[in-house]
């Protein structure tokens, strides 16, 4: 869980942009030009003086936002998911890479040898 936060807020800025620039227009041209940041359940309109001004902004649940960001997380869990799975397989090829302790060679079984004689 740590490893996610920290690699969220390291790419959040990256990831964005390549669900913003890159994975949204291609979801808007399957699904006919629909920007899903625009989507919002207006609950109450704005009120505007006779010029147009507004003096109270509208009341709105944006679940399109929501879906932006849904996006966004999942780009980042599928991102963090192939980044563990490559370090992961890198660790254990480096762990078959690497030979069982050979025999010690002559020289050592001689010095031990005369280690344990001197021992005595």
């Amino acid at each position: 869980l740590a490893v996610g936060v920290i690699i969220g807020a390291a790419f959040g800025k990256i990831i964005s942009s390549l669900v913003d620039d890159i994975v949204m227009p291609l979801i808007s041209i399957v699904t006919g030009g629909v920007n899903f940041k625009e989507y919002k359940l207006i609950l109450k309109d704005a009120v505007t003086d006779n010029s147009g001004n507004v003096i109270q902004n509208a009341v709105s649940i944006n679940f399109g936002n929501f879906i932006q960001i849904s996006v966004d997380f999942l780009v980042i869990a599928f991102v963090l998911f192939l980044m563990i799975k490559a370090i992961n397989k890198f660790r254990r090829k480096k762990e078959e890479e690497t030979p069982p302790p050979s025999e010690p060679s002559e020289e050592i079984l001689l010095l031990r040898e005369i280690r344990d004689s001197l021992k005595k």
